[in-house]
Parts: C-alpha cells; structure tokens; sequence
C-alpha cells in the first residue's frame, strides 16, 4: 500500500525543497494555514485531509491520477 508521508517526501527531495520551506512558501501564497509540526503529525499519523494532500501535489507540480486496477 502506498505510504503518502514517503511519497511526500520523495517529492519534496526531488524538487529541492524541505517540508518547511514548503510549507512557508504555500502559506505565503495563499494556500494553506499549516505549520510544518501539523503536517509531520498529519502524515505520521495518517489523518492528512486529501484537500490538503491534492494541494502539496499541485504546488509541488504532481497530479494525482486514481485509476481503476488491472
């Protein structure tokens, strides 16, 4: 099953960014009210919103694709 805090931060390593430059860049734009401590236990302990999730993705530049199984 996929673990969304390791593909978070597979991510944010492939863009260059930390968590909390993230987080202090969506917050300056608008697109969230978090602080970095909220999104660690979010996705710790797997109660991230998926609103919150698609909004990482988008910002980050991902989509989320669901697709039916083979």
């Amino acid at each position: 099953m996929l673990d969304i805090k390791e593909e978070i931060q597979v991510l944010l390593l492939r863009t260059g960014l930390s968590m909390r430059k993230m987080i202090e860049k969506m917050n300056g734009v608008g697109l969230t009210k978090i602080q970095t401590s909220s999104l660690s236990r979010m996705l710790k302990e797997k109660t991230i919103k998926f609103e919150l999730i698609q909004q990482i993705l988008d910002f980050l530049g991902y989509e989320l694709i669901i697709k039916k199984k083979q």
